[in-house]
């Protein structure tokens, strides 16, 4: 049987994991009576915690985002979880201007910790490395705006550097965001293009600005993470390339970096991966540091270029071996 306190911890705890519950699962979770429930339901709005009622057979209780910031229930994974993602904010990141805000709210987290969790937040930290990167993120006020424009349904007019770095005037509808761990994309309708369009956000030469609204047309995909992944690995570049790769999706995904293509099943012990390169070259050394037997399907191309290499790196090898005849 929970004491009063522990009660109220563990009742405000159902209520932030899940968004409805009935009073009579409360009741039995806690195993108290529903009119202790709504007693402690009481409680708990004394402290600051919006908490909605709704009468009836098929009523119950969810808890509401509220006016101020009352306490938060973490449990110990969470906590951690909390402290390192903070941590590697601090330690600088894609979003510009959020290291020093991370640094506050670690402080702030780590004074109210119990010192077995700083224990095991600080060994994550102290064993962990976090490179800085040399590259301008994102303003995260610049991130803000498009954000609450996606939501808001906001047409955005900014100017966009292209890759060759030429700048030009752009008006979208945005749809999304995607953080593919080294850029923000954002997935718009381009008004003037007449086309979806995905933009780097770290490439807005200027704060975007609402000029209007848009009702939402249907999306380019119902994966957005797919859709830029096959414009910035594949569409982005001058030759394309279908592969079979001999082996789960699971192995081949932990050997190809960042951005390399659009993985997908093609069997229980195959994968099809779809990529792009700036030349023939290019495209067979990527397919080589996979270190895994393929099949390339298309295109022709590419097949003969990796035969004429096979052939090469035949000729070398056996014109290398101990005891080899100067004609072989």
């Amino acid at each position: 049987m929970w004491g009063t306190s522990g009660r109220l911890l563990r009742l405000l705890s159902l209520l932030q994991v899940q968004r409805d519950w009935s009073g009579r699962t409360l009741a039995e979770r806690l195993e108290v009576d529903v009119r202790t429930v709504r007693r402690d339901v009481e409680r708990l709005r004394s402290l600051g915690y919006a908490i909605r009622s709704t009468p009836g057979v098929a009523g119950g209780y969810r808890l509401e985002p509220g006016a101020d910031l009352p306490p938060l229930l973490l449990d110990d994974d969470e906590a951690v979880a909390v402290v390192v993602g903070l941590r590697s904010a601090a330690a600088g990141g894609s979003v510009a201007g959020i290291e020093e805000a991370g640094e506050r709210a670690l402080a702030k987290l780590e004074r109210l910790l119990p010192a077995r969790l700083r224990g095991r937040a600080g060994a994550v930290s102290a064993a962990t490395v976090t490179p800085r990167s040399a590259r301008q993120g994102v303003d995260v006020e610049v991130l803000a705006t498009v954000a609450a424009a996606c939501r808001a349904h906001e047409v955005l007019r900014f100017d966009y550097a292209r890759n060759d770095g030429e700048v030009g005037r752009r008006t979208v509808e945005p749809l999304g965001m995607v953080h593919t761990g080294r850029h923000w994309y954002l997935v718009a309708w381009d008004v003037d293009r007449r086309d979806w369009r995905t933009f780097r956000v770290d490439r807005l030469a200027s704060r975007p600005v609402a000029v209007g609204r848009f009702t939402p047309r249907p999306p380019p995909a119902e994966d957005l993470a797919a859709f830029v992944a096959r414009g910035t690995a594949v569409a982005a570049y001058p030759v394309h390339a279908e592969v079979v790769v001999h082996a789960p999706v699971e192995v081949v995904a932990e050997r190809l970096s960042p951005g390399g293509g659009i993985l997908e099943p093609a069997g229980p012990d195959e994968s099809r991966l779809t990529t792009g390169g700036w030349d023939l070259d290019v495209l067979t050394f990527h397919l080589l540091t996979l270190d895994l037997d393929f099949t390339v399907e298309e295109p022709p191309e590419l097949v003969e270029r990796i035969r004429r290499l096979a052939g090469r790196l035949d000729r070398a090898t056996r014109a290398g071996a101990p005891g080899a005849a100067a004609g072989d």
